[in-house]
């Protein structure tokens, strides 16, 4: 789905980015009435995820199958290979990226999650200033950093953050609701105690988003969603179709390709 911005859903961040609730009190002054009016509906969106739940025990964890995970032998950062870089690109609230992750990104990580090095990048921009603009709106800025708040929570565990993302996107329609939230967290095993620490005014939710959406346009990625190898454009699934791909839209291509990369 490519990204056409429209200003109802934006994120402006203050200097001190990590605070969303302190922001509508101590920046009231500094911004426009709409943004105060956006700030307003984007922290009775926050809110819920500041209550506290209860202790998550017997959690599940992964979405990839327990025969493809690395095993305690594997010692991936000591290994003289390379990592091989494999990016997708997403809107969390667009069905192309459940498409993506679901039909590509999931099964192919399945078979190389030991040769790769994944990151779950999202689009949208930022203007003169500094207001963060998100294609669905506010809710899918906060979904795009509650799923970026996985990723940075649990690093190099992607059957953990990416399982997370993948239940979410599966649902994408819902996001941010808590319900869908605390079922995936319970899911993959992922702390909703840390999730809202990392969305909260004492988290770093929005610097990871203002990263990863900065990051995207410079690499000129612009729709959801585009996977990228290497560095370079892998394909892209838009409008429910699979385009521009020349290595091929399917799962045993994409895991040639990984396993062509790090054998160099």
């Amino acid at each position: 789905m490519e990204e056409k911005l429209s200003e109802t859903g934006s994120i402006r961040p203050t200097a001190n980015t990590k605070a969303f609730a302190r922001q509508e009190v101590n920046m009231a002054n500094r911004r426009p009435s709409r943004s105060r009016r956006f700030l307003i509906v984007l922290l009775s969106i926050v809110l819920p995820f500041y209550v506290i739940f209860r202790l998550l025990s017997n959690r599940r964890h992964g979405v990839l199958p327990p025969a493809v995970r690395p095993s305690p032998s594997s010692d991936i950062l000591g290994s003289n290979r390379s990592l091989v870089p494999l990016e997708a690109h997403i809107m969390s609230k667009c069905p192309d990226a459940r498409d993506c992750l679901r039909d590509l990104v999931v099964p192919a990580m399945e078979q190389v999650v030991d040769k790769v090095n994944f990151t779950l990048s999202f689009i949208g921009s930022v203007d003169t200033n500094d207001s963060i603009h998100c294609k669905h709106g506010p809710p899918e800025c906060l979904g795009n950093m509650v799923e970026l708040c996985a990723f940075d929570l649990y690093p190099n565990q992607p059957v953990i953050s990416l399982g997370f993302s993948n239940c979410l996107t599966a649902s994408y329609s819902k996001i941010p609701s808590r319900e869908l939230v605390e079922s995936c967290a319970l899911e993959h095993g992922v702390s909703f105690e840390k999730l809202n620490g990392c969305i909260s005014e004492e988290g770093k939710g929005l610097d990871l988003l203002m990263h990863s959406v900065e990051h995207s346009s410079a690499v000129g990625v612009t729709r959801s969603c585009t996977v990228r190898i290497d560095g370079k454009m892998w394909c892209i699934r838009d409008g429910g179709q699979w385009k521009d791909c020349k290595g091929g839209s399917d799962v045993e291509s994409l895991v040639k390709e990984v396993e062509s990369l790090y054998g160099e």
